[in-house]
């Protein structure tokens, strides 16, 4: 038997033995038969189907010598244990495609501001190295990545900051520096060696919705600059943010472009407080990883750290 199909019989035979006995009796009229073809010894495969009969509390058959025929209510209850065990086993199918080391499929989360360029380069060589690996991809805010990662909906997850709980392994990819993009007509504008961020505390900032990882930084710097910032308007991705900076409706600390300069926008480091953060992959610790899942972690703590400084290597052309 082929592997797959080795494995969906695994499944089938550990969800629905029962309704699999039942079916291969009706199919073949012949205990001894229906034994050899799922794989069972007799006895058990009688004591299956008297039990099922006991427990439906109606007979499924009527006993002529070695041979079994179906009653009508035997043929009737076939009809649907044949529909649930096709059911079965597609879901087991697609379950054992998932997990098949060359073809099967991981769930990434990542930030919006990892969306643009850095995910999109990691994706591209790690499909070189497995093509056939099927990528599921979710954005979302820090809190949202990691309540997901928890549920089970993602298998790994690019985030900021590195969550700090018992159940969540962490390894760190990238310390990323943020700046401070003021529009060009701002009178801060022209601190181009660099600022105090306290310099900004009467300023409109524009930044992420609460719940973003880099809204709690941004909030926790300017605390410790000794302001509260004032935020004008707030959006999800930072573009957006780094757009209507240009557009002259408030500053924001974001990753530097590493594209062509955004007219209307100046980027300042920031010299105090150390306006870094650090950007890592999360897992759940005790969770079995798939052979899928476990060829992207790797390649991500392999990898990861070049891939996602977009300012080193062959980035550096996009600055």
């Amino acid at each position: 038997m082929h592997e797959a199909e080795s494995a969906v019989a695994h499944v089938l035979a550990g969800t629905a033995p029962r309704l699999r006995q039942f079916v291969a009796v009706a199919r073949t009229e012949h205990v001894t038969r229906a034994a050899d073809d799922i794989g069972v010894p007799q006895p058990t495969l009688s004591r299956g189907i008297a039990r099922l009969e006991a427990e439906l509390g109606i007979a499924l058959f009527v006993r002529s010598g070695r041979t079994l025929h179906l009653t009508p209510a035997g043929r009737a209850f076939l009809r649907h244990a044949e529909r649930a065990l096709a059911e079965l086993e597609a879901g087991a199918r697609e379950l054992v495609g998932d997990i098949d080391a060359e073809h099967g499929r991981v769930a990434l989360g990542f930030l919006h501001t990892l969306g643009s360029e850095a995910v999109p380069r990691l994706l591209r060589e790690f499909r070189a190295e497995h093509p056939g690996i099927r990528i599921d991809l979710a954005q979302g805010g820090h809190a949202v990545l990691l309540d997901r990662l928890r549920g089970g909906e993602v298998d790994l997850c690019l985030t900021s900051p590195l969550p700090d709980e018992p159940g969540l392994a962490v390894a760190t990819m990238h310390e990323q520096e943020l700046r401070l993009a003021v529009p060009a007509e701002h009178p801060l504008a022209e601190r181009r060696s660099g600022l105090r961020l306290a310099d900004a505390a009467g300023a409109q900032f524009v930044g992420f919705l609460p719940g973003f990882g880099l809204r709690s930084i941004v909030e926790a710097w300017c605390r410790e600059a000794g302001f509260e910032p004032r935020f004008a308007f707030e959006g999800e991705d930072v573009e957006t943010l780094r757009g209507l900076v240009g557009a002259g409706l408030g500053v924001a600390l974001l990753p530097p472009s590493t594209r062509s300069p955004v007219t209307g926008v100046v980027e300042l480091p920031v010299t105090t407080p150390r306006t870094t953060r650090t950007i890592g992959l999360a897992w759940v610790r005790d969770r079995a990883a798939p052979p899928p899942v476990r060829a992207l972690r790797e390649f991500v703590l392999r990898s990861g750290p070049r891939l996602l400084d977009l300012h080193a290597g062959d980035a550096g052309s996009h600055r």
